[in-house]
C-alpha cells in the first residue's frame, strides 16, 4: 500500500468539464443537485491523492494501445487522469453517455 500522497490536479479543461456540467444540472434540474453533484465528483478526484493506480483503463484507449491515463467515475461521470510521478492530473470530467471516442481523441489525443 501506497503511503505517499499524491497532489491532485485539474487541467483547465477539466475545470471547465466541472463548470459546464454544473450550469447543466442547475438549468435542468435544479442548483441543489448540481452542487451534490459537483462535491461528489470533487471526492473522487480527491480520493485519487491516496489510491491513484486504482483506476481502470479507459476501454476507448485501450483499444488504440494507450496505457498513460486511467479512469475512476461517479455514474454516469467519468473522470480521466493521468499519473506523474508524485501527481495526479485531471483531464476529463464529463458524462460517461455523450461520444467518448471523439472526446476523448479531441481531448487527449489533440485530433480534430
Amino acid at each position: 500500500m501506497s503511503s505517499h500522497r499524491h497532489e491532485v490536479l485539474l487541467t483547465e479543461g477539466a475545470e471547465q468539464d466541472l463548470e459546464d456540467l454544473y450550469d447543466y444540472i442547475a438549468e435542468f434540474d435544479c442548483a441543489a443537485n448540481a452542487n451534490r453533484v459537483l462535491d461528489r465528483l470533487l471526492e473522487v478526484a480527491q480520493s485519487l491523492a491516496q489510491f491513484p493506480e486504482r483506476g481502470t483503463y479507459p476501454r476507448e484507449l485501450l483499444e488504440l494501445g494507450i496505457r498513460d491515463y486511467r479512469q475512476t467515475s461517479f455514474k454516469p461521470y467519468r473522470v480521466i487522469y493521468r499519473v506523474q510521478d508524485l501527481k495526479v492530473y485531471i483531464h476529463l470530467i464529463v458524462d460517461g453517455r455523450r461520444d467518448m471516442q471523439a472526446l476523448l481523441s479531441r481531448r487527449l489525443l489533440g485530433k480534430a
